[in-house]
Parts: C-alpha cells; sequence; structure tokens
C-alpha cells in the first residue's frame, strides 16, 4: 500500500484528512501533540523515510497566532511568518526529495485560507504566510511538475473545529454563502481527490474552500486594529 503524511492531523481538518485517507492509503502523520515538529527538515525526512512508496504529502500544520505590525517588533512578525512559512516548504522539501528519489512522481496539497487573496483585519501575519505558501505551490508546480509531482492547494473558510466552535456564532457562518461554515470532512474529501489519480493534470492551482466566502463583500469577522 502506498503511502501519504499528513500534517497537523492531531484534530481538525488535518484528523479528518488522515482518516479519509486511511481508506486507500498507508496514512503517517506529523504533529507537535505527538512530538513531531513538522517544520523540522530532519521530522520530515524522516517521515519520508518511514512512508515508503510515498503517494502525496498534506502540509495541514499552522500556527494561528498572530500580532499587529504597528505594536510588534518586526522580528516578532517576521517570525510568525516564516513559522508558518517554514511548515509548508519543509514538507514540500521532503516530499519532492522523496517523489524524485522514488522517480514516480506525486502529489502535494498545501493548505492554505481565503485569508491569502482576502485578509480580515487583525491576522497580517497569518495572511502573509498564507499568500506566501499560495505562491510556494504554484512555484513548485511549474519547477517540478516536469518530474510528475503536483503541487495544489485548498483555500479554506470557516471550517467547524474545536478551534472554530471556541468563538463562533451564526453570523460568521453567514459569511458563506452557503448559510454556514463548512465540515472537516468536506476539506478531507477535496484534498484526498487531489492527491489521487483522477486529479492527475491538477496542478499549481488553489481550490477555494470557502463556501462562497471569497466571493462576498465586507468580513464581520474582521478586528479593528487601530
Amino acid at each position: 500500500m502506498r503511502s501519504v503524511v499528513v500534517t497537523g492531523a492531531a484534530r481538525g481538518v488535518g484528523r479528518a484528512v488522515a482518516e479519509h485517507l486511511a481508506a486507500d492509503y498507508r496514512v503517517i502523520t506529523l504533529d507537535l501533540e505527538d512530538g513531531a515538529d513538522a517544520g523540522d527538515q530532519e521530522t520530515c525526512e524522516r517521515a519520508a523515510r518511514e512512508a515508503g512508496d510515498l503517494a502525496g504529502w498534506v502540509n495541514n500544520a499552522a500556527i494561528f497566532r498572530d500580532a499587529d505590525l504597528h505594536s510588534a517588533d518586526v522580528d516578532e512578525v517576521m517570525d510568525l511568518i516564516a513559522a508558518n512559512l517554514r511548515l509548508a516548504v519543509a514538507g514540500c522539501r521532503a516530499a519532492t526529495r522523496a517523489f524524485l528519489a522514488q522517480g514516480t512522481g506525486g502529489a502535494i496539497v498545501n493548505v492554505s485560507s481565503h485569508q491569502a487573496q482576502r485578509p480580515v483585519a487583525g491576522a497580517l501575519a497569518y495572511a502573509t504566510a498564507k499568500a506566501a505558501i499560495e505562491g510556494l505551490t504554484r512555484a513548485m508546480a511549474v519547477d517540478y511538475g516536469p518530474a510528475g509531482v503536483r503541487t495544489n492547494a485548498v483555500a479554506l473558510g470557516s471550517i467547524v473545529t474545536e478551534r472554530y466552535e471556541a468563538g463562533r456564532d451564526a453570523e460568521t457562518a453567514a459569511l458563506h454563502p452557503l448559510g454556514r461554515a463548512g465540515r472537516p470532512e468536506e476539506v478531507a474529501a477535496v484534498v484526498a481527490h487531489l492527491i489521487g489519480p483522477g486529479a492527475g493534470f491538477v496542478n499549481g492551482a488553489v481550490i477555494p474552500l470557502d463556501g462562497g466566502r471569497a466571493a462576498r463583500g465586507p468580513d464581520p469577522e474582521s478586528r479593528r486594529v487601530v
């Protein structure tokens, strides 16, 4: 059985993705809750070796802490951006090296956010990192597509996870034209499709998984910064 690595898989979207993929693949998970730092190069390399016949890699791990540019030090803001971007870069590197060594090609899915294109106020570092991850996705598609490595991203709207439940309400759900937030299993189904052969000609794409949220106008989830 071929393998897929999923980062940030202890709960929420990552857990749903791992459980969905487990029907067709051997799944290796990386999560800080299990003592595995998905931003660490050696940890990712070790996961790729453990995977053996690697078919796909899902970069889901993220850091949600943020900082305001006018009050935080530049180093603090840059560290937050770099920490989120590093999680994707480390995973992409390990996966690509494994695919090239196997000579089989494979699929990478980076988990982004609607905020990469349409930030809400008060999420500067997170939105900047996610925009960079979408750029990374397109660059990877160009650089490694000729070797059969497909790299795509999914840009999430609000998804009902423990983090979402902590402070969201009907107003937030109504931001999505479908009238509700998404479910982790809906994300998992799309990620699984992008990993699988049915998406064999999809490369360098950023797929919105936001119920139409990015197509909507002003966002009351934004908080006032100044």
